[in-house]
């Protein structure tokens, strides 16, 4: 959770504020020109009681690659030949800098020295260099010139003595990379030396200051990971107890006993010494207190390491949780006792910490030089080319009445401090519910980026194990992503080829398991809940038959979980021995977690590079925070533009996607349909629709094209600007290619939040989807119980063709059909049904293959150009988990046709009574009865066994009703 927005505090309590009552000061690991500039850093100081600052370069980098905050002085620069990378950056650094100590000044004067500070490092290159080290921060503390400014120095072998010297020569300090108790012994010691040294030289060491920044989470992160491997290959129930009992608690111990040491070193004769002049401890400033692990509470090293003459620096989406729902009390200095046990446990299960606490130094060092890295590189960039954010790569064009209400809109979002709002988590923004609970995947890109070694060493496991495919077994938010990513990025060299099953339809799953290896084919089983019926019957099915290839005891280790901690699923895996179990965050719904495990695991697998994928995503998530100006915020624009156009009656939404990337569609089907269409409204969205000439659209029509620039279709370029041309509203986004897709995910996801504070709705619950859960579920157990679902009565049957519908539907339609009880009059009773600003959509729950979409599509089209309405194609059971809930919950403007059919060949679930075409029928009931129930116009035509022949009856009558 590293990245978030900030916000002016509404409580009256604020724990954040608190913790100064505690001795406990609390700093901010973030800054950019506009958090000084927008009036955050200000509002930060006044109300949440911000002390300080450290400085991130990778922070600095996307606010380059992804904003225009510094434009300005990067455009100035350009002439300067002269002027390195390194020499341009360190002049919009500085600047910031020195602004944003500037308004810390006061806190400065006011704690006399305690608090204050900003923190800028000196290059990482110089690591390992004390002479280097010692130049560059003469000269940086020399060039910012104030004095609440701290450099950063690494703790390593090289810098320990280049901060001892800078200390004696009256330079304030912020060591950092500091994880080893013996390392903070060392640090700490050379502080007061150099405190010895300056007075030696008749300095005044009461005007110096320093923190010793001591990192908490990750070693958790690469603890907790050592311990899973080991409890894969233990036997022993007494050292699985003792290797469980250490998980989540060695960084918190490790500091704990830290802080001893820090009250033992700033308590003895030697110090004393230099307290009589007036000297301040170097306080521990615990760094990486973001949680990284969804087990644990978010806020869990803030909360047990509070305690006197501290600081934590914390990410500000770790800022916001402790401002929301932060816990007070003194607790660093309790259990001590127990932390020390908890040392000598892990010592006991075979785990060194020197060994710990040594890579992460060096990992620590390494990140901070990639880091630095890509700093240089984007700054170099901009000394010869236009300053232009890559992500602002989004335009639009709109019919000026909508133009205007979207400036209005803008402009109270701006007035309102509604993005700050929005990233704050403030429920109130939406209708004040549960929303709050529902934002985790605003920070999520940088989570997974600090722990991109797990998803690394997942792709390097599966690589290095021969599997020839994955099959990934999941519904909705949990499939989507890896189908897109599936059919956009193929088969990677070396690595499975990733196939994606979420229908019950029994020749579909036939057809999945007829891709595939079973005995080189790793499965990934991936529900968030872990109850969700169609995930648990995949896996029932396929791992009855991995077994029946391999064995029983080979079995579980071709299977993965991604699943939400505690969840059914993951004790089913626990069960069942899986590879592995990888976690979902509880506060990220299923439709808005295509960057967190659920996307980025079978990512991983596939072979996809995460991290480059996830660092451009991070990009965009620099572009969309809350400090951006709203008119400048990509995520926020787009999703003004989407609410402002649905209340003003353009809720249709036609999605229009270049061929390399045409399955993202699909993904923002579920995004748009499911978070906003409730209560009866929102957004519907039209994907996979052909493009036809102006004409043919009403003004109930929104149009967004998303142009894969490496490979853009000329026809569809032709058709976007004749719609344009037209007066159609238009939003152009452009994509540079395949790996942009991450910053699209991230920008929809902002936008769909937008839009649904704008409509008015809870963007985040799905009301409508568990409706038909539980309509499928009275259906499912009736066949349990009686081995047949309840009968039922078609209103027409002939030729094959049988047509449903409920009580009310039947009455009007034979109402208007008179004495012509044909399939043609029905179908004619029922489109006439469809007005100006209504929508048609096609609901076929059948196997899902090229051959039936073209019968599909066919059937919209036709339906579409002579009706002149939006139409929707959509196969079941997988569209209920996506647009499912805005055709039952959102706007009654849908016509609905459900296709259903006999399967010619029925598939057995392992351990149920009823099958796999069971479920389906029953989901397919389940789904048209609730539709009957929300009133919507619905008609179901049951073409039985033979699909080839069902669909030829079909068109021609459906060619007879519409004329």
């Amino acid at each position: 959770m590293q990245t978030s927005g900030i916000l002016e505090t509404y409580r009256a309590v604020n724990p954040l504020k608190d913790l100064q009552k505690y001795g406990q000061s609390v700093w901010l690991d973030y800054i950019r020109r506009s958090l000084i500039t927008s009036g955050e850093l200000k509002r930060l100081i006044e109300e949440d009681g911000l002390r300080g600052i450290t400085s991130n370069p990778s922070i600095f980098e996307k606010a380059i690659s992804g904003s225009a905050d510094y434009a300005d002085i990067l455009g100035a620069l350009q002439g300067k030949s002269d002027l390195d990378a390194k020499a341009r950056y360190e002049q919009l650094a500085i600047r910031d800098i020195q602004e944003a100590a500037d308004m810390l000044r006061p806190v400065y004067n006011e704690s006399k020295r305690r608090d204050g500070y900003v923190s800028l490092e000196v290059s990482p290159y110089l690591a390992r260099d004390t002479k280097g080290t010692l130049e560059e921060a003469r000269r940086l503390w020399k060039s910012v010139n104030r004095p609440n400014v701290m450099i950063k120095v690494p703790g390593t072998a090289e810098g320990i003595p280049a901060f001892q010297q800078l200390i004696s020569e009256g330079i304030n300090v912020n060591v950092t990379l500091l994880f080893a108790q013996q390392v903070y012994e060392q640090v700490a010691e050379a502080y007061i030396a150099g405190l010895e040294q300056l007075a030696a030289h008749g300095g005044d060491v009461s005007q110096i200051a320093s923190v010793a920044s001591f990192f908490i989470s990750r070693i958790d992160t690469l603890v907790d990971s050592k311990v899973t491997e080991l409890l894969k290959t233990t036997t022993d129930p007494a050292k699985q107890a003792l290797l469980k009992s250490i998980l989540g608690k060695v960084a918190i111990a490790n500091g704990k006993l830290t802080y001893q040491r820090y009250q033992h070193i700033f308590s003895g004769p030697r110090w004393q010494a230099r307290a009589l002049k007036g000297a301040q401890t170097q306080r521990v400033l615990w760094a990486s207190t973001s949680t990284k692990n969804p087990n644990y509470r978010d806020v869990i090293y803030v909360e047990e390491l509070i305690g006197a003459d501290t600081v934590n620096t914390m990410p500000p989406a770790t800022l916001d949780a402790f401002r929301d729902h932060g816990k007070l009390r003194n607790s660093l200095t309790e259990d001590v006792e127990a932390a020390q046990d908890t040392m000598e446990t892990l010592a006991k299960v075979g785990i060194s910490m020197k060994e710990v606490t040594d890579k992460l130094t060096a990992d620590g060092v390494k990140l901070f030089a990639d880091a630095f890295d890509k700093l240089l590189d984007a700054v170099e960039k901009t000394s010869s080319c236009p300053i232009n954010p890559k992500i602002n790569r989004q335009r639009y064009s709109l019919p000026q009445a909508l133009a205007s209400a979207v400036k209005t809109t803008i402009d109270d979002w701006r007035a309102q401090g509604k993005v700050r709002r929005l990233w704050q988590r403030d429920a109130s923004l939406w209708t004040g519910s549960d929303e709050a609970n529902w934002l985790g995947w605003l920070g999520i890109t940088a989570d997974q980026i600090t722990n991109i070694q797990n998803l690394r060493r997942f792709a390097e496991d599966i690589k290095s194990q021969g599997f020839t495919h994955i099959l990934l077994l999941g519904m909705g938010g949990s499939s989507l992503c890896p189908e897109v990513l599936a059919l956009t990025f193929g088969k990677q060299p070396g690595f499975p080829e990733l196939h994606v099953l979420d229908s019950t339809d029994p020749a579909q799953v036939k057809a999945a398991e007829s891709k595939i290896d079973l005995t080189k084919t790793l499965f990934i089983v991936s529900s968030k809940s872990g109850s969700t019926l169609e995930p648990n019957i995949f896996k029932q099915y396929f791992f009855d038959r991995v077994k029946q290839v391999v064995g029983a005891d080979k079995a579980g280790a071709r299977f993965v979980a991604i699943t939400d901690p505690g969840s059914k699923m993951q004790h089913v895996a626990e069960a069942d021995r899986f590879r592995h179990i990888f976690y979902g965050l509880p506060d990220i719904g299923g439709r808005y977690s295509a960057l967190s495990n659920f996307g980025m695991v079978p990512a991983a697998a596939m072979g996809l590079d995460t991290h480059q994928f996830l660092d451009r995503t991070e990009e965009m998530v620099q572009a969309c925070i809350s400090c951006v100006p709203v008119e400048e915020n990509p995520g926020v624009v787009l999703g003004i533009i989407l609410g402002t156009a649905a209340r003003a009656g353009r809720d249709k939404l036609t999605i229009i996607t270049s061929p390399g990337i045409f399955d993202l569609g699909a993904w923002l089907e579920q995004l748009l349909a499911e978070s906003t269409g409730k209560q009866g409204k929102g957004i519907i969205p039209v994907d996979r629709e052909d493009l036809g000439s102006p004409d043919l659209y009403g003004s109930d029509r929104l149009f967004a094209y998303i142009r894969l620039e490496s490979s853009p279709d000329p026809a569809q370029d032709a058709k976007v600007a004749a719609l344009e041309k037209a007066g159609h509203p238009v939003v152009r986004i452009s994509m540079s290619d395949t790996y942009d897709l991450g910053q699209d995910f991230f920008r929809w996801e902002i936008a769909t939040a937008v839009a649904g504070s704008i409509i008015g709705i809870n963007a985040f619950n799905q009301p409508d989807v568990e409706a038909s859960k539980v309509a499928t579920r009275s259906l499912t157990e009736e066949y349990e119980k009686t081995g047949s679902l309840p009968a039922e009565k078609p209103i027409f049957e002939s030729n094959g063709i049988k047509l449903f519908t409920d009580a009310k539907n039947a009455a009007e339609l034979a109402k208007t059909i008179g004495n012509d009880k044909s399939l043609a009059a029905y179908l004619r009773a029922h489109l006439n049904r469809l007005h100006a600003g209504d929508y048609f959509a096609l609901l076929g729950y059948i196997e899902m293959n090229q051959a039936n979409e073209q019968q599909m599509q066919g059937i919209r089209k036709a339906v579409g150009e002579k009706k002149r309405v939006a139409t929707c194609s959509e196969f079941g059971p997988r569209f209920l988990h996506s647009t499912g809930q805005a055709y039952k919950g959102g706007p009654n403007s849908g016509v609905f046709l459900q296709l259903t059919c006999d399967d010619a060949h029925d598939l057995p679930v392992p351990g149920q009574k009823y099958t796999f075409g069971i479920v389906k029928a029953a989901q397919a009931r389940g789904d048209f009865q609730v539709l009957g129930e929300r009133g919507r116009r619905a008609l179901r035509v049951h073409m039985g066994a033979d699909l080839s022949s069902g669909f030829a009856t079909l068109q021609s009558a459906i060619k007879q009703a519409i004329g």
